[in-house]
């Protein structure tokens, strides 16, 4: 059971309503999610089975899916395959469940993002907020305009493949592996990207040892970017998964290499 507490919620622009489909078998977790999350600007819509909420995402179609992976009727994995066979908005797993193949199944399958269990409902506020800014952005992040990561201390300009660093105007130089690295997450910015997706996106293949590969490009990349590369605030490790870069870095944890 989620920890409950009375911070608003996520908020829509004036004069839009936002809709967020709950799909968990359990009450007092729909219960919690609803309350944390509803508002004047948020309609809740719930579902206790994976056909049910399927049903209702065809029919009211949400704004974003928060499922639970552990549904009576079928696997939350399937019902996100389902959603993406036609659905863009953005998909939040919720999961009591730690091995890291199936957090990488997950997003491989088109989830956004997931919280695992027991979360505070302040984080999934968070993730929620994310989800729902990324999915109403007209833009590319960093590429039709620029994007200001770390408390707005970077500005990264992926039309310009440029990286300063605020207020001096420092110009901080990549190397060509290091600017595909950090293009990767900056267009997949606040979502978790797999060691697989991020390896094939820069190398062109997933071969070889993904996870060193990586872990090495990420440390350089920190320690040109990041204040303190040993307690990074927006280039952050999802364990055993791949990495996220995260735009508000102020609401999330420090994170270790």
């Amino acid at each position: 059971m989620p920890n409950r507490d009375t911070r608003a919620g996520p908020t829509a622009d004036a004069g839009t309503r936002l809709s967020v489909l709950i799909i968990d078998d359990e009450a007092k977790i729909r219960a919690a999610v609803r309350d944390a999350l509803l508002s004047d600007d948020v309609e809740m819509i719930d579902a206790e089975s994976g056909a049910t909420g399927l049903a209702r995402a065809a029919s009211r179609r949400p704004d974003l899916v928060l499922v639970d992976l552990g549904l009576p009727d079928m696997e939350g994995l399937d019902v996100v395959r389902a959603l993406r066979r036609w659905s863009t908005a953005p998909i939040i797993v919720l999961t009591a469940r730690h091995a890291e193949d199936e957090k990488v199944a997950l997003l491989d399958a088109g989830a956004d993002d997931y919280v695992t269990k027991p979360f505070s409902l302040a984080e999934l506020r968070a993730r929620v907020r994310a989800q729902l800014r990324r999915a109403r952005m007209p833009r590319v992040p960093g590429g039709d305009a620029p994007v200001r990561v770390g408390g707005g201390d970077l500005e990264i300009d992926l039309a310009r493949r440029a990286v300063t660093r605020r207020p001096t105007g420092e110009v901080i130089h990549l190397t060509p592996t290091e600017w595909s690295l950090l293009e990767v997450l900056v267009r997949h910015a606040d979502r978790p990207v797999t060691h697989r997706q991020l390896y094939h996106a820069v190398w062109g293949n997933t071969f070889g040892d993904t996870a060193h590969y990586l872990r090495v490009y990420v440390a350089h990349l920190r320690r040109k970017l990041e204040r303190d590369p040993y307690q990074p605030l927006f280039i952050l490790t999802e364990p055993g998964v791949g990495y996220r870069l995260t735009l508000d870095a102020g609401t999330v944890e420090r994170d270790g290499a």
